[in-house]
């Protein structure tokens, strides 16, 4: 799709009525043809990586294990397990790349899931204009994986999901559009009301400069004919799903440059201005809805709104550090180190 196009569509789109959307698509989690681990890669003593075939991606997908002290796949208990969501233009290696996530992971009783979700990173069913089908990333996540985790790794019930940028909507979303699957959900700089107008414009806007040609209508649909579909998928509009959940919301609210936003490369700089000015405003504020609503709604939430700061992972690794010992706790992950 052209970048005229896109505008095209896209304002053609703003100006059709949303009485013509589709019907929401209900979260994917029923049973199907079973994911299969095609092949396992030991990392070190307390990593591994896995690939998954996934009948509901359709294709191979990655995901590495952080696993706990005393672990082995034949072990007579199970632990509590904390799914760890990537950003768009990234992969399941994130978290371990830019993060000492295996060193606070080492000092508690959990298993760190760190699953692929594509190089766009939707955390959502496809639309694929209404006629749905691959990928289906939101069933691969809440039941392919979960499934495998628990049956074959030694993964319990008791779950948390966190994630960044379009990760913090996957945690978000997920935990929203299937209550009760996590008893805490955290955000970091996660965009938290798609339906609005500007946030699918940036969405979309978002999707089509990553350069890998996906056309991103395929994902919730057109603005304006499919706006009951970005609803279903919205954790605003799916905010009384959470109830029962901790949730944490956490973002930059200006868009100005932060105490953390130092010593950036000059192409860092350059994207972290683009992206982490405008971006992480807007993603600001709808977190700051989000808060509202959800306390509104009675749900038990925690907010850090940081005012400055672009949108990387020097806040993000902030974050997790504030909030790991509460959403440890969440799970009843004892402290061991």
């Amino acid at each position: 799709m052209t970048s005229r196009r896109l505008v095209i569509v896209l304002a053609a789109g703003c100006a059709v009525s949303a009485a013509a959307g589709t019907a929401p698509a209900l979260a994917g989690t029923g049973a199907g043809p079973a994911a299969r681990v095609v092949a396992e890669r030991r990392i070190d003593a307390r990593t591994l990586d896995l690939t998954v075939s996934s009948p509901a991606v359709g294709q191979r997908v990655k995901v590495r294990l952080i696993t706990p002290r005393g672990w082995s796949r034949t072990a007579k208990r199970t632990w509590p397990v904390l799914y760890a969501l990537h950003g768009g233009r990234d992969g399941y290696q994130s978290w371990t790349r830019s993060t000492d996530i295996e060193r606070l992971a080492a000092r508690y009783d959990v298993m760190v899931v760190m699953p692929d979700a594509g190089y766009n990173a939707s955390y959502t069913n496809w639309f694929n204009y209404g006629r749905r089908g691959k990928p289906r990333w939101e069933t691969f996540h809440t039941g392919e994986l979960r499934r495998l985790v628990e049956s074959r790794y030694r993964g319990g019930t008791r779950r948390a999901v966190m994630g960044l940028s379009s990760g913090g909507y996957g945690a978000l979303s997920y935990s929203a559009r299937n209550p009760g699957m996590f008893r805490y959900a955290a955000s970091f700089s996660g965009p938290a009301r798609i339906s609005q107008r500007r946030m699918q414009t940036s969405a979309l806007a978002t999707v089509f400069a990553s350069g890998n040609g996906v056309d991103p209508l395929r994902i919730w649909g057109v603005p304006g004919v499919h706006d009951a579909n970005w609803r279903a998928h919205d954790p605003y509009e799916r905010a009384a799903g959470l109830r029962g959940t901790r949730v944490h919301l956490s973002s930059g609210t200006t868009g100005k440059r932060g105490p953390l936003d130092r010593d950036l490369t000059p192409e860092q700089e350059l994207v972290s201005r683009f992206v982490g000015g405008d971006q992480e405003r807007l993603i600001g504020r709808s977190n700051m809805d989000l808060a509202r609503r959800l306390r509104s709604l009675g749900v038990r939430v925690t907010t850090h709104f940081y005012g400055d700061g672009w949108h990387q992972w020097r806040y993000w690794q902030r974050e997790m550090h504030s909030i790991w010992p509460a959403m440890m706790s969440a799970i009843g992950a004892r402290r061991t180190g």
